[in-house]
């Protein structure tokens, strides 16, 4: 598999450059708002880091240990990214929560969201290309990491927002429930992330149009007059590795390669569909009861 690791690297730069310039906001302003802002950038950082260590480990080659390849570590990466975002909106609601029991008039704003505005523009380039690269490449890890930085983009413009509205109003407490509303938002982000990972890890089967156009590719092949059928269809997505099981039933009296024609058919149709999906088929006389004996599903 190829190595995405640049596009990691490129998510890493862009924390460190974002993590200085919205703190210095906060600290210019003592804004909780601007602080609830650089603290999911700071996650950002940590998921990066990661992202760089779990792309170069997908980008490995099956070995005698891992004979499916090293795809489900993303999962593992998406997962312990939901669970800093979980640690963050704890820190923001804390922080938080303190402010707005004592609302404190905040300084400097206008230099603080200059800062913060600068900040969004370099994360809404970076989410892009993630975004982009992870679609092209199917990287759970890039995709994930491009929905959390524009995330990131979308609760910094409704800070830098509400934050403006506060310097007009000279309404303090406002503050303090922005945090609490930005909390509340990555939050539910890292809720997500945290199911998708979950899903991923205890095998979760392909769903939507994907499993639709499955089923559609093997009842093609099927023909109740000439005894061709299939049953045993197991899908399950692995990162960016999806895998297809089904058996094929025919008369037992065709020879193995008339039976193998049509296997190989089937499969030829769901990579053309599917692209690199890793297909498991088996072949089985249809008269015969034991080919029903492992029906489970």
């Amino acid at each position: 598999m190829r190595d995405l690791s640049r596009f990691a690297w490129l998510s890493v730069a862009a924390a460190i450059v974002t993590i200085v310039m919205k703190f210095s906001g906060y600290l210019v302003t003592g804004s909780v708002g601007l602080l609830s802002d650089a603290a999911e950038s700071l996650v950002n950082l940590v998921a990066a880091v990661v992202a760089v260590v779990v792309l170069k480990v997908i980008a490995k080659p099956a070995d005698r240990d891992h004979e499916f390849g090293h795809s489900k570590a993303e999962y593992f990466s998406a997962g312990l990214e939901g669970a800093m975002i979980l640690v963050a909106s704890g820190f923001i609601i804390a922080a938080s929560i303190g402010r707005l029991m004592n609302p404190q008039p905040i300084d400097q704003i206008g230099l603080g969201l200059v800062l913060s505005v600068a900040a969004s523009v370099v994360n809404l380039v970076v989410a892009l290309v993630l975004l982009k690269a992870g679609k092209k490449h199917r990287s759970i890890t890039l995709t994930a990491d491009g929905k959390h930085l524009m995330t990131d983009v979308w609760t910094s413009v409704g800070v830098v927002v509400a934050v403006f509205l506060v310097w007009i109003t000279q309404w303090w407490w406002l503050d303090p429930v922005i945090a609490l509303v930005v909390a509340l938002n990555i939050l539910f982000t890292g809720y997500k992330l945290l199911m998708e990972a979950g899903g991923g890890l205890m095998d979760k089967a392909m769903d939507g149009p994907d499993r639709a156009d499955v089923d559609r590719i093997l009842g093609s092949h099927c023909d109740p007059a000439r005894n061709i059928d299939v049953h045993e269809v197991r899908t399950r997505v692995s990162g960016r590795q999806e895998f297809i099981e089904f058996h094929l039933l025919v008369p037992g009296k065709w020879s193995i390669e008339h039976g193998h024609d049509i296997l190989h058919a089937m499969e030829d149709d769901l990579r053309d569909r599917f692209p690199g999906v890793h297909i498991a088929s088996h072949l089985e006389p249809i008269e015969d009861e034991r080919a029903y004996g492992d029906v489970d599903l």
